[in-house]
C-alpha cells in the first residue's frame, strides 16, 4: 500500500518557482561541497514520535489532525497501525531522499504495563524495521526510551526516589540498547525528560544526581558487554517539564559528565531550541560542545522565544544554519552524529502536504547555511579577522607564555609595571555582522 499517493519522490529544482514547494532549491544530495557530497556533510533524519504519533494536541486543546492513513481500524495502539506506520515512514523518508530516522521505544512499538509484553512488541515491530532498512537503505541514527510519559516517570527515571522506578528506568534502557544493536543504530541518546525538580524542598539532590550518574555508567558498561558500536549521548534541557533538569545546558552536562567520570563514554546530543531555553543563542551549545570535542549530534530545530517553551519548530533561519554548520565544517563533520529535525507542525498545520513541506523547508534551510558557510570559510575573511583579534597570543613573549598556560600572577604584575596601560581595540561586532550577512544574502 502507497500511504502518501499524492506526493512525488521529492526532486532538486533549482530555478523552480516559489510556488512549487514540493522540490529542493538547494539541496542536492550527490553534489560535492568543500570535498565531500551534501548529504555526507548534512546526514538528515526524520524524527519518529513528531512526525508520525504528533496528533496536534497541545496544553489547551484537543487533537487537530485527521485520522491518519496509517491507523488501522481507528486504534493508534495496536500492533497493525504499528506496522502499517512503519511502512508509511519509511516511504516517507524514502520520498524525501532521507536516509537516517530516529526514534523513543514508545514511538514505534504498541505499550504496555507489563515489561515482557512491551519487549515482546519491540522486537516483533524492529523485526519489521530491520527489513525495511535492509530493502531501502535507510540507516537508525539514533535510539532512545521514552522515560517521561508514563506515570511512573512523573518523579524522574534515573533520579526518582523510588528504587523500583530507577530499577524499571534500567530495565528499559536494556532492552533499548539492545535494540539499537540490532537496527546496526549510529548512536544512542538520553534525554532526561524529568530528571530534574519541581522544589528542592522536597529533592535530595545530591542522591538524585549520584543514581542518575550510576544510570549512565551502567548503560555504558551495558553498551560494551553487548558489543554495541554507537555514540551514547546526553541531551541537555534546562527546563520543561521540570522546573529544573540537571543537564541544563552544555557546559553543564559536560561538568557534570567529567564529574562522574563518564565525559568519554558520552558526547552530546545538542537541541538549538533547549538552547535557547537557557539562555543562550542557538548556535551556543553546538559551539561551546565542538570546542571541547563533545559534540555527538544536533536535533536540528528552532523555538520561538516569546513564547517560552520548548516549540520545536522547522529551521528557517539561514543565519542560524550557516553559524552551526560552520561549527560542524570545522570540527570535521558530525559522523556518526547527524541532523534530526526534532519538529513538528502547528496543530493548525493538518495536511499531509504539511508534514512534507515542512521537512522539504528545513533541508533546504540547512543546505544553503552549508553552501554559506563553505564560502565564509573557504575564502578566509572572518576567520583572518578573528585570528588577529588574538594576534598578541601568538606573536608577544608574555601573550605565548598565557597560551602555552607556564605565565605566573607575579609575571602578569611585571608585564603590565613595564608596559602600562592596554591600548583599546574595537570588537568590530557591526562589521563582523556585515561580512557574515553579506554571504547569506548572495546568491
Amino acid at each position: 500500500m502507497e500511504y502518501f499517493p499524492e506526493i512525488p519522490t521529492i526532486p532538486y529544482k533549482p530555478t523552480a518557482p516559489s510556488s512549487d514547494v514540493l522540490c529542493y532549491r538547494h539541496y542536492n544530495a550527490n553534489e560535492i561541497i568543500h570535498g565531500r557530497t551534501m548529504e555526507e556533510w548534512l546526514r538528515f533524519a526524520v524524527c519518529y514520535w513528531h512526525t508520525f504519533r504528533f496528533e496536534g494536541r497541545d496544553i489547551f486543546g484537543d487533537p487537530t489532525y485527521p485520522q491518519r492513513p496509517w491507523v488501522k481500524d481507528g486504534n493508534e495502539n495496536s500492533m497493525d497501525t504499528a506496522k502499517n506506520r512503519l511502512h508509511a515512514a519509511f516511504e516517507f523518508f524514502t520520498k524525501l531522499g532521507i536516509r537516517y530516522y530516529t526514534f523513543h521505544d514508545r514511538d514505534i512499538a504498541p505499550t504496555s504495563d507489563d515489561l515482557m509484553e512491551f519487549n515482546k512488541n519491540l522486537n516483533e515491530i524492529t523485526d519489521v524495521a530491520k527489513k525495511l532498512q535492509e530493502s531501502t537503505g535507510v540507516k537508525l541514527l539514533w535510539n532512545t526510551c521514552n522515560m517521561f510519559s508514563h506515570p511512573r516517570y512523573m518523579n524522574g527515571a534515573g533520579t526518582n526516589p523510588g528504587a523500583h522506578v530507577f530499577a524499571y528506568a534500567g530495565a528499559q534502557v536494556k532492552k533499548s540498547l539492545e535494540i539499537c544493536k540490532k537496527l546496526n543504530g549510529s548512536n544512542y541518546i538520553f534525554w532526561g525528560g524529568r530528571e530534574g525538580y519541581q522544589t528542592l524542598l522536597n529533592t535530595d539532590l545530591q542522591s538524585e544526581l549520584k543514581h542518575f550518574g550510576h544510570l549512565l555508567r551502567m548503560a555504558a558498561n551495558y553498551k560494551k558487554k553487548i558489543g554495541l558500536n554507537a555514540v551514547l549521548c546526553v541531551e541537555p534541557k534546562p527546563k520543561e517539564p521540570m522546573r529544573h533538569q540537571y543537564d541544563y545546558d552544555a557546559a553543564t552536562t559536560m561538568g557534570f559528565l567529567r564529574y562522574e567520570g563518564l565525559d568519554k563514554d558520552y558526547k552530546l546530543n545538542i537541541e538549538p531550541n533547549h538552547t535557547q531555553l537557557a539562555g543562550h543563542p542557538p548556535e551556543h551549545d553546538v559551539t561551546m560542545a565542538a570546542v571541547y570535542g563533545m559534540l555527538g549530534s544536533i536535533d536540528a530545530n528552532i523555538g520561538t522565544m516569546d513564547m517560552g517553551w520548548d516549540t520545536d519548530l522547522f529551521p528557517t533561519d539561514l543565519a542560524h544554519t550557516t553559524q552551526i554548520m560552520m561549527v560542524v565544517i570545522k570540527q570535521g563533520g558530525l559522523q556518526p552524529g547527524g541532523l534530526n529535525f526534532d519538529c513538528k507542525l502547528r496543530r493548525e498545520s493538518i495536511d499531509i502536504s504539511d508534514l512534507f513541506a515542512a521537512h522539504i523547508s528545513a533541508i533546504d534551510t540547512y543546505a544553503k547555511g552549508l553552501r554559506c558557510a563553505v564560502k565564509i570559510i573557504e575564502d578566509g575573511e572572518l576567520t583572518r579577522m578573528l585570528k588577529e583579534r588574538y594576534m598578541s597570543y601568538k606573536v608577544t613573549e608574555f601573550g605565548i607564555s598565557v597560551e602555552r598556560g607556564e605565565c605566573s600572577l607575579e609575571e602578569c604584575e611585571k608585564f603590565v609595571l613595564q608596559q602600562g596601560q592596554p591600548k583599546f581595540n574595537s570588537g568590530r561586532q557591526e562589521i563582523y555582522e556585515k561580512i557574515f550577512s553579506s554571504y547569506i544574502f548572495s546568491d
